[in-house]
């Protein structure tokens, strides 16, 4: 049965409105900054809304204190992250599965990279949170536009499909963060991102063989 999120963590009310949105967005990007400042420690609801330009009593209609707001940034992080990924897994559907997989590789770091001190930042702030429901919603969705791929490729038996979907994705997830956690500079992260590369396509050589 998926985990469910507690209501602590659940966003008092969604904004609807173009002001309420440009507010909510405000509150982020201040979320992002104190944390990238201070960490999850330092982050108070007070500290967000002042840096955000906003009242306290504006923060809690939508936010019920720090770790929901936390929360909702990481699940905003992850959706768009899952939208480039179904985004990359639609325009290679029926490619070889090793162009798919490259494509797959690029757009995961792509996002990842953007905003690298914003990555790093939210991988520290999951430590304090029960995020188990939003990790297993974003797996899944993304599981399915893998798989969706990858059984589209012409050049993968069916019964190959979902091992290696499950092999490659977390091979590529995880050496992503590890990426992050130990902190690596641009130039060790192009290395990195080639070796994984060419480990991926040197496993797919192996598949049917």
């Amino acid at each position: 049965m998926p985990p469910t999120v507690t209501k602590a963590l659940k966003p008092r009310k969604t904004p609807s409105q173009s002001r309420s949105r440009v507010t909510v967005d405000a509150i982020y990007e201040a979320t992002i900054q104190v944390l990238l400042s201070q960490g999850m420690v330092g982050l108070t609801t007070t500290g967000v809304a002042e840096r955000a330009g906003v009242s306290v009593g504006s923060m809690y209609q939508y936010f019920p204190n720090k770790q929901a707001l936390v929360y909702a940034l990481n699940d905003r992080f992850l959706t768009r992250l899952a939208e480039r990924v179904e985004e990359t897994c639609a325009r290679m559907l029926g490619r070889p599965i090793a162009e798919a997989t490259d494509a797959l590789i690029d757009t995961y770091w792509a996002v990842k990279t953007e905003r690298p001190e914003l990555t790093r930042a939210l991988y520290r702030s999951v430590a304090e949170l029960d995020n188990d429901a939003l990790i297993y919603a974003f797996a899944a969705r993304v599981d399915r536009a893998t798989t969706d791929m990858f059984r589209h490729a012409p050049d993968i038996p069916d019964d190959e499909v979902e091992q290696t979907n499950l092999l490659l994705t977390t091979v590529i997830y995880g050496s992503v963060r590890n990426a992050f956690e130990r902190g690596l500079g641009p130039q060790e992260i192009a290395v990195l991102k080639t070796g994984l590369k060419a480990m991926c396509q040197d496993h797919l050589r192996s598949i049917g063989s």
